[in-house]
């Protein structure tokens, strides 16, 4: 293209090095197979179509039932998901492309029949959150929430820690936590979700504790430079909120630079929605964290450019834009224009909206 952009220079990730600075965001798609929740074929051709990034970063995936917030998404907790999740690594690599999958745990964004037993998600405070979840084909209250004892938050860390070691098995290259948009991390680092008086609850300290744990733990496991982490300070997704996000996600994000992790993957105002939606330096962040940053939400070349000339960013997240155009890198990269979205086939579904988008060699040779 025409105009100079650094989206298109290769970036060092730690051991790994990405030929292009675009970031496949994770995407959640609602296509695994029940009632297992492994991924399908069609996941492998997906990820596949779109290893020209630099960089995929898979749908988030439950670190264990409890951790399941809506119908037919990906889990890594047991052999055959690993066994799914493999098949997709194998055509990634195959094509050229590196991929680390992000590893989540819903907390209170749940619904009753998605849980072991039927019984109630689980929370930092029994505060029930207000919006929808999707179940049974549509879009459900999510279900009242039960605050977690203090002993089972160590199993909690557990499961993460398993669930990386499964990922390593499944022949991922890395691995992204799941730290973002009011799900079980961001509901214990936030004020507006967490009540508690322990030594999970409080100060800034208590609240950014399972963050941090979680964060160690899973470095320990893949390696801090195989580590990313989705933090989202100011989002209103999913209900949450901070009476004072500055400081504490200056906090978190000194602790997780000391840990040395490959990066952290910033959602930049609301999610989906408006970047200025509050007061945030995000500049604090980058000059505080030592690794990379991923820069994410609502980017389009022009802006990725802008920012990355300035340095306030190392990386680029695109979501939306990757759903519609697997070869999105190629298509920035000679200016041609973008094939358009289908929101209804977003959630749930089989190939149609998934992995029929057409490329650019597709849409030329049918010409």
């Amino acid at each position: 293209m025409s105009q100079p952009t650094k989206l298109f220079e290769p970036f060092k990730l730690g051991p790994i090095t990405l030929p292009n600075r675009f970031v496949m965001a994770p995407l959640t798609r609602n296509r695994a197979i029940p009632p297992g929740m492994v991924p399908s074929p069609l996941a492998t051709q997906y990820y596949g179509q779109r290893a020209s990034a630099g960089l995929l970063v898979t749908e988030a995936s439950q670190v264990s039932q409890q951790g399941q917030g809506y119908q037919d998404t990906p889990g890594i907790y047991s052999k055959e998901q690993v066994a799914g999740w493999r098949k997709v690594t194998d055509r990634v690599h195959e094509r050229g492309g590196r991929i680390f999958i992000q590893i989540w745990h819903v907390g209170r964004i749940s619904h009753t029949s998605l849980q072991p037993r039927g019984g109630a998600p689980v929370a930092p405070s029994a505060i029930r959150a207000k919006g929808k979840t999707f179940v049974n084909g549509t879009f459900t209250d999510i279900s009242e929430p039960r605050a977690l004892e203090l002993a089972e938050i160590p199993g909690i860390i557990e499961d993460f820690k398993r669930g990386t070691a499964n990922a390593l098995a499944a022949g991922f290259d890395g691995v992204e936590i799941h730290g973002a948009n009011g799900y079980l991390l961001d509901q214990f680092a936030k004020d507006g979700t967490n009540k508690r008086t322990d030594a999970y609850g409080g100060g800034i300290e208590n609240r950014a504790r399972l963050v941090l744990e979680v964060a160690n733990v899973v470095a320990a496991e893949a390696g801090a430079d195989r580590t990313g982490i989705r933090i989202s300070p100011v989002t209103p997704a999913n209900d949450v909120s901070d009476s004072n996000p500055q400081p504490l996600f200056d906090y978190i994000v000194d602790h997780l630079s000391a840990l040395k992790l490959a990066y952290i993957h910033v959602i930049e105002g609301a999610t989906g929605g408006p970047r200025d939606i509050a007061p945030f330096d995000y500049g604090s962040l980058r000059r505080r964290f030592k690794g990379a940053y991923v820069a994410n939400n609502g980017y389009d070349f022009e802006l990725a450019t802008k920012v990355l000339a300035a340095d306030a960013a190392d990386l680029i997240a695109f979501g939306k834009p990757f759903i519609s155009n697997p070869d999105l890198v190629e298509r920035l990269r000679r200016g041609a224009p973008l094939n358009e979205w289908d929101k209804a086939t977003f959630y749930g579904g089989g190939a149609k909206g998934y992995t029929d988008y057409p490329t650019l060699e597709a849409a030329e040779a049918a010409q």
